[in-house]
């Protein structure tokens, strides 16, 4: 073990946080799960000191607590506890030495940075293709990881589990995660403007169908990460899913586990070309 800080940038989002620790082991296995979204110049807007406690008894398994007091917020789980101050920019975690923590930390904090400006975290895959952001959401097993197994040469996998939404002034951007799910595989770190929502349903056929915005807020809430304890942020993620189904098309996506389902975003996305 060296003693003294090291550091790493880690940009999900467009938004670095800086993690630091004493344990050059725990730096090496961060760097790795990272590659591809370790930050060059940024500036990191958080940071966050990380100890391990080596605990044995520390179960991953048990609920998330997310609460805040003022402007001070607390995670914990059986196998973490982060106290983070947004106003400071600074942040503490201690953890074992379970990489799963720390990157259950990170989800815990973009979701609460997302929730400030209308965006969120989505259970749900995602891919680029054509320059345009398709988002794939549903029950478990409803064949997320099956459509991205799928995926042509031309598509780019963002995320096979947990996709990350930003809201700006000229629309929303999907962008790739390192948060990984069946796949064990961290998706591409680029981003696109988000074309569509589907809502992932097997049957015999592939096709679409559109969703009136009741349905597609009902989708969003029941798909949406989010942990913390705290009415008014709660409040902020419905209006966000509100403002959401109001701009982006969601649809129902009947499929078959075949890449054929792939040719049904493309005809749709010809006819958008075309309309």
């Amino acid at each position: 073990m060296a003693r003294g800080n090291l550091e790493l940038g880690v940009t999900v989002g467009g938004m670095p946080i800086l993690l630091r620790t004493q344990d050059s082991a725990f730096h090496a296995l961060l760097s790795e799960r990272y590659s591809d979204f370790l930050s060059g110049q940024d500036q990191p807007q958080f940071q966050f000191d990380i100890e391990l406690t080596g605990a044995p008894s520390a179960d991953p398994d048990a609920d998330v607590s997310v609460t805040r007091s003022g402007s001070d917020w607390q995670f914990r789980r059986g196998d973490f506890f982060a106290h983070w101050d947004p106003q400071a920019g600074t942040g503490r975690v201690r953890q074992s030495a379970n990489p799963y923590a720390i990157d259950s930390v990170l989800r815990i904090v973009h979701t609460l940075l997302l929730a400030r400006e209308g965006g969120f975290l989505l259970h749900a895959a995602s891919a680029v293709r054509d320059g345009r952001a398709h988002i794939f959401t549903g029950r478990s097993g409803a064949g997320k990881t099956t459509l991205s197994r799928l995926a042509p040469e031309d598509v780019t996998l963002l995320t096979d589990e947990v996709s990350y939404i930003r809201k700006f002034a000229s629309g929303y951007t999907a962008y790739g995660t390192p948060f990984a799910g069946e796949l064990a595989k961290a998706g591409e770190n680029t981003s696109a403007p988000l074309s569509a929502v589907y809502l992932l349903m097997q049957g015999p056929e592939n096709r679409l169908e559109p969703m009136d915005e009741a349905e597609a807020v009902r989708t969003l809430m029941r798909n949406i990460l989010f942990f913390a304890q705290d009415e008014k942020t709660v409040q902020s993620v419905f209006k966000s899913a509100c403002e959401f189904a109001a701009n982006i098309p969601m649809y129902r996506m009947i499929f078959t586990r075949s890449s054929q389902a792939w040719d049904v975003i493309g005809r749709k996305r010809k006819l958008e070309a075309t309309a």
